[in-house]
């Protein structure tokens, strides 16, 4: 099998990958950062976004698991102190897989013909540099609303508990094949109305968003912030592709939002 490790960057995770090769070279596994069986993530959920990124070309070969070395995270489910547990694991004993839904983002510029696709673990979240965001927004092909206010979130369910739970948005289990638009300080009053909550769509139904005001667009992708002008249309909707997590003890997910927002 082969494996790769990435770290958070600081002393500990650092060290705690050097531990992890060690003992998996031992194993007779074999190092390989380019086409990995399975990436080890030493950090916490930042970290494993930054593999997911690094390794989209091959989520249909390449399995994740997340060691944390702060708080515990959604992604990162494993303990510094259980890593010669989860060596063992990785090197004998064969893992499940589970695979989360990912967000699939299509920006079309009036000046390009050749549109943009990006993937997201968490969110895509659009705004714009200067004023408030005024775009229609089209759900399956009609238009549903013109939104006016600071920006929308558009979450995938292992992302509703991040920022789209801090905008009021429901939080989804990530066996859902769905995509969350939640609202950002929307305006609403007698001229203009959205519909004022989270909405969430099922798989094959497409969001489209068409800005109506000329001004240069900020559409952030997990951690990656762009700016993008003369953008016509950004389309989202449920990918086809999915992430893969090596599983290889329970990990439930109401486990994880109750430990995480209300507590032991």
């Amino acid at each position: 099998m082969k494996y790769a490790v990435t770290s958070r960057g600081d002393e500990v995770s650092n060290s705690l990958c050097d531990k992890i090769k060690k003992y998996l070279n031992e194993f007779g596994l074999t190092y390989d950062k380019d086409q990995p069986d399975i990436v080890i993530t030493v950090g916490g959920d930042g970290t494993l976004l930054h593999a997911f990124h690094h390794y989209k070309h091959c989520l249909e070969t390449t399995a994740f698991v997340g060691i944390h070395t702060g708080h515990l995270g959604f992604y990162a489910d494993w303990k510094p102190e259980e890593v010669e547990k989860l060596v063992i694991h990785i090197s004998k004993t064969p893992y499940q897989i589970v695979e989360y839904p990912l967000l699939e983002v299509i920006v079309r510029h009036y000046d390009d013909e050749s549109p943009e696709r990006f993937l997201a673990l968490n969110e895509c979240t659009v705004k714009t540099l200067e004023g408030s965001l005024v775009c229609n927004v089209e759900i399956k092909g009609d238009t549903f609303e013109t939104f006016r206010g600071d920006g929308l979130c558009i979450s995938t369910p292992s992302g509703s508990t991040a920022y789209n739970k801090a905008l009021g948005g429901a939080i989804l289990h990530p066996s859902l094949a769905s995509i969350q638009i939640s609202e950002m300080a929307s305006i609403n009053n007698r001229v203009y109305r959205t519909v004022g909550s989270p909405l969430v769509l099922p798989q094959h139904h497409t969001c489209l968003l068409k800005p109506l005001n000329d001004v240069d667009m900020r559409i952030t992708i997990d951690h990656l912030s762009l700016v993008h002008k003369q953008v016509k249309t950004i389309q989202c909707r449920v990918a086809e592709e999915k992430i893969r997590f090596a599983r290889f003890r329970p990990f439930p997910f109401w486990k994880r939002v109750k430990e995480s927002f209300v507590g032991e």
